[in-house]
């Protein structure tokens, strides 16, 4: 592209017609030099010349021949989605999970770190672009090319301010209150960073698998903690102050158990997996026996995945507490399902895979405590459990940041650099 025509701010009618032109090919509603000058009214030679442009900046290139409308038949056109990389980081209370994507938001590569969130900000970073770092370096060496990074996104288990990045009081991250994730990610790669809470990245990886625009959805976590992401009309809700979904420390009516965020009867108290673990342990030292007394005596973790398995393999102990569980989770959703009226609530973490035995029990609350017209069309469903949803989830929200939200912004650069984003970073 000739980069005299493009380096000024102002949006030119060239400018304007060629970004329009590659939002086209982008998301596949035209995809041929004709169905672009149809879907614009361009003449041929400015189509031309605009797809001539948008390959010189190398955001198009060329595709397959497509079908003949009776003449010669057309080169197709498509999006170069191996232009950048998206690093997605999702931090758990026990986990690190890393991916890449190229731009079109699948998941390319992948690592995982057992981790202690507990460890602090610091060390938590250098394991995780540690990580980062191992994937581009073989990524790189697989395909010859030294593509850069495009777009950061961060998931924590915690509430976070999603305009300045930075967490407000995570209850189980000691130490991490206003940390600025931000720029550690932005030194180390110059690329733009969004940090959102870790159950908004699986709410939008199940809005993008659906397909539909406008879905009304809950995701609900259960794992050591317990939090939900909203999405409303198809757009993630945060609300105010980033805090929208915190069934977590929802006050239990008659109950006075001390909650890891310091206040008492919270849901998380009582419902989480933490909680579990506590109580499982608890049971075993006054002689409880069973399957899963006997696997943690032989060595296992008691870990809320060990108590969800042993209440999938019959253990009586792990039963109660799982159903437990499922009924305090399932008493709390149905308040919000009579204040939010979502299509589909999908239940993950660790204890939803105990599958039925903790579904049943959560759909059976739902449907009897909410109003009768909420639940009508609600679909109550278990994630599918894969390690990528949340790394799927925070490509897709980097492609939405990029490309929905600020495309215009950084377009002319040809690729997205941090100077575009300072005035909202």
């Amino acid at each position: 592209m000739r980069e005299s025509t493009l380096r000024f701010g102002a949006q030119t009618d060239e400018v304007t017609s060629l970004l329009r032109v590659v939002n086209l090919v982008r998301t596949r509603q035209a995809v041929t030099r004709p169905q672009i000058g149809t879907a614009t009214g361009l003449g041929r030679g400015v189509v031309t010349q605009r797809v001539d442009q948008a390959m010189d900046m190398g955001y198009i290139v060329e595709g397959e021949v497509g079908p003949s409308s009776g003449g010669r038949a057309p080169r197709t056109l498509r999006f170069n989605s191996e232009r950048g990389f998206i690093v997605t980081c999702a931090i758990g209370a026990l986990h690190l999970h890393v991916g890449l994507s190229h731009l079109e938001g699948d998941v390319t590569a992948h690592a995982h770190l057992d981790w202690d969130i507990a460890r602090g900000p610091a060390a938590t970073l250098d394991a995780a672009l540690e990580l980062i770092e191992q994937l581009l370096t073989e990524e790189r060496a697989r395909t010859g090319d030294e593509t850069q990074v495009w777009g950061i996104a961060v998931g924590i288990p915690g509430p976070v301010d999603f305009t300045s990045g930075r967490p407000v009081a995570p209850p189980i991250m000691p130490g991490w209150n206003g940390f600025d994730f931000r720029r550690r990610f932005k030194q180390h790669f110059d690329a733009p960073v969004w940090v959102d809470k870790d159950v908004n990245l699986l709410a939008i990886n199940e809005r993008t698998n659906r397909q539909l625009p406008d879905i009304d959805l809950i995701y609900c976590k259960v794992g050591s903690g317990i939090g939900a992401g909203l999405v409303s009309r198809g757009r993630i809700h945060r609300g105010a102050n980033g805090t929208a979904g915190d069934l977590a420390h929802v006050k239990l009516a008659g109950s006075d158990i001390a909650c890891r965020c310091g206040k008492l009867g919270c849901v998380e108290a009582v419902a989480g997996g933490w909680a579990l673990v506590r109580d499982a342990k608890l049971a075993i030292e006054e002689g409880a026996r069973g399957m899963l007394a006997s696997r943690v005596a032989a060595g296992a973790p008691l870990i809320p995945e060990l108590i969800a398995v042993s209440a999938e393999d019959g253990d009586a102990l792990a039963i109660q507490l799982t159903q437990r569980s499922a009924r305090v989770i399932g008493e709390a959703l149905s308040g919000m399902v009579n204040v939010f009226n979502p299509k589909v609530i999908v239940i993950g973490g660790a204890l939803a895979s105990a599958g039925e035995i903790f579904l049943s029990e959560v759909r059976h609350r739902v449907y009897e405590q909410s109003a009768p017209l909420a639940t009508r069309d609600l679909n109550v469903m278990v994630s599918v459990g894969d390690v990528r949803e949340p790394l799927r989830g925070g490509a897709a929200l980097v492609r939405e940041q990029l490309f929905e939200e600020t495309f215009p912004r950084w377009f002319a650069n040809g690729r997205p650099e941090i100077s575009a984003f300072e005035s909202e970073h």
